[in-house]
């Protein structure tokens, strides 16, 4: 795969073991760590954060392995899941943050390309979530408008 904005390949990824199955190291049930996976994304933290979580506090390697689906999946269906999607919720804090920089360094250029190529970045991820009824149809991006769905 290359980079969106750039010309270069970039750098391949680790990949999980194919086998995804429960290692027998683990103890912990099914019911159990949805039940965990439920109250750490109600105290607020993200799905990745929980699952990270998950993973180096409760020794759960993978959710998937144990239950079988995706942890999004399974916040979703106890009624858990973000308004906005995790990834786009990141986006917008790096956004809200280049902003405050350019506001206090206007004559800084290259973030102002980096702010316009995540903001059409923003944009593309807005159109899929829209298409796959993740986000509401008339969910557009605004700059104050993620300036306020931050905080």
């Amino acid at each position: 795969m290359s980079r969106i904005h750039s010309g270069h390949k970039g750098k391949a990824g680790s990949h999980r073991p194919y086998p995804l199955t429960k290692p027998e190291w683990v103890t912990a049930t099914s019911e159990e760590v949805v039940e965990q996976a439920v109250t750490l994304s109600k105290g607020g933290l993200s799905s990745a954060l929980v699952g990270l979580t998950l993973r180096d506090q409760h020794g759960i390697p993978s959710t998937r392995a144990i239950t079988g689906k995706r942890l999004s999946t399974v916040l979703s269906e106890h009624g858990v899941r973000p308004e906005i999607p995790d990834d786009l919720q990141a986006l917008l804090k790096r956004v809200v943050h280049l902003q405050r920089h350019l506001a206090t360094h206007p004559k800084d250029l290259s973030n102002r390309r980096g702010l316009a190529l995540m903001e059409s970045r923003i944009r593309r991820l807005a159109r899929y979530y829209r298409q796959h009824r993740r986000l509401p149809e008339n969910w557009r991006y605004s700059a104050a408008g993620a300036a306020l769905q931050v905080e």
